[in-house]
């Protein structure tokens, strides 16, 4: 049933240049290039032969599918972008603008087409989409030694969709860009509230996913994309950058306005200045964690919220006199120095033994008449050890002498 959905949803949701504005033709040297598809220039190459800043790439994917992909190097680059274009695109119509992006943002600039897109093979398809973007990234990380921290991904309109699937996957990203982005594909159709089986790019349940700081550009009179849309996904950004709405702009002219470059740049630059503690500060302020205090007054030993032993006399959190101390055998208060590490009962193995029937009761004086007795008693608390035993347990005949003697 999926499977059907998901078909029927391709039908309607992807519109892909028929015929392509591109052909990708092997050079002498055995590098790919990119030529014009229309009649006027059948031959005419993309980009110059001598141009060393462009590679075209065939990415497998995990599906089976080849997939075309364009990489724009600048020597002067910090970061890498990775572009997810819109619906009824190509990259024969994107490389003009992928170049001004390059020079403007000082960026590496990586974009591709999806499955059944220009000169890829295969199908358009949500899922097909996924699993794209995943072999443009893992070609990123493997061939160019791009990792997640310099990278910023964009996705623009359907290309949203795998933009943000990619974006909840790694958690060290540096930063996405939303340009008039969809809560979901059938929330551009009509305005529902929940979410249905048959709905496809489901970005509202992927946003509060990402963990980098997310930057959204819409148009207010956008035409195919509500306003609301972009204005949704800011709200329920974790990490929102300052947003960009274009006044009077539409679904595919925001490249044109001069506040859209300017604002990319500004985004870029910060992105740029951003340390991995500034990273980390951040994270913690999103998380609300508490700071931990050197006077601290809490009742509570540690994080865990352990409660502290109450002292016994005045039922209060224990204070430092007689706390973490063992409890007295006697009387089962905090033990004080006197008392300390009193031996246990020598029949049974309780600290104190509470039957009234034991029948080694303690020596009656302070110290044992017998010379004998190799255990003294001690002195000061009157908790001698009981002489019943070493004395072969005739506590009976002590007391009989000790009635003759007195």
């Amino acid at each position: 049933m999926g499977c059907v959905v998901s078909q029927l949803a391709a039908k309607f949701a992807f519109f892909p240049p028929s015929p392509p504005t591109y052909r990708i033709k092997k050079r002498d040297d055995g590098r790919l290039t990119a030529v014009s598809a229309s009649s006027a220039a059948a031959v005419a190459p993309i980009a110059s032969a001598d141009d060393d800043s462009l590679d075209v790439l065939l990415v497998d994917t995990q599906r089976g599918n080849k997939i075309v992909a364009f990489y724009l190097r600048n020597p002067y680059a910090r970061l890498t972008l990775l572009y997810s274009h819109g619906n009824a695109a190509d990259l024969g119509q994107l490389y003009d603008l992928f170049v001004q992006l390059k020079v403007n943002l000082r960026v590496n600039v990586m974009g591709y087409d999806y499955s059944g897109y220009g000169a890829s093979t295969g199908k358009p398809s949500e899922s097909n989409t996924y699993t794209d973007i995943e072999a443009v990234y893992n070609c990123l990380e493997t061939e160019y030694g791009v990792s997640q921290e310099n990278l910023i991904l964009y996705g623009q309109s359907v290309g949203s969709g795998p933009t943000l699937h990619l974006a909840a996957k790694l958690p060290r990203l540096r930063g996405v860009v939303l340009h008039s982005a969809i809560l979901s594909g059938l929330r551009v159709l009509c305005h529902v509230k929940f979410s249905f089986c048959c709905d496809i790019y489901k970005n509202i349940n992927k946003i509060r996913k990402v963990k980098c700081p997310v930057l959204v550009i819409h148009g207010t009179d956008d035409d195919v994309v509500n306003w609301l849309h972009g204005h949704g996904l800011w709200k329920m950004s974790r990490e929102p950058f300052d947003p960009l709405w274009i006044k009077g702009g539409g679904h595919c002219n925001l490249e044109l306005y001069t506040d859209y470059i300017r604002h990319l740049c500004r985004f870029v630059h910060e992105m740029e200045s951003i340390t991995t503690e500034i990273r980390l500060k951040k994270i913690r302020q999103t998380l609300h964690l508490p700071r931990r205090s050197s006077t601290s007054t809490s009742t509570k030993c540690c994080r865990i919220k352990f409660q502290r032993p109450k002292c016994a006399e005045c039922s209060l959190p224990s204070c430092a006199k007689c706390s973490c101390q063992p409890k007295c055998t006697r009387c089962w208060r905090p033990s004080c120095f006197k008392c300390l590490c009193k031996p246990k009962c020598l029949r049974c193995p309780r600290p104190s033994c509470p039957r009234l029937s034991c029948p080694q009761p303690s020596c009656p004086r302070p110290s044992c008449p017998r010379l004998s007795c190799p255990r003294p008693s001690c002195v000061k608390c009157l908790s001698w050890v009981c002489c019943c035993c070493c004395c072969g347990g005739r506590g009976g005949e002590v007391n009989d002498n000790r009635s003759r003697e007195v």
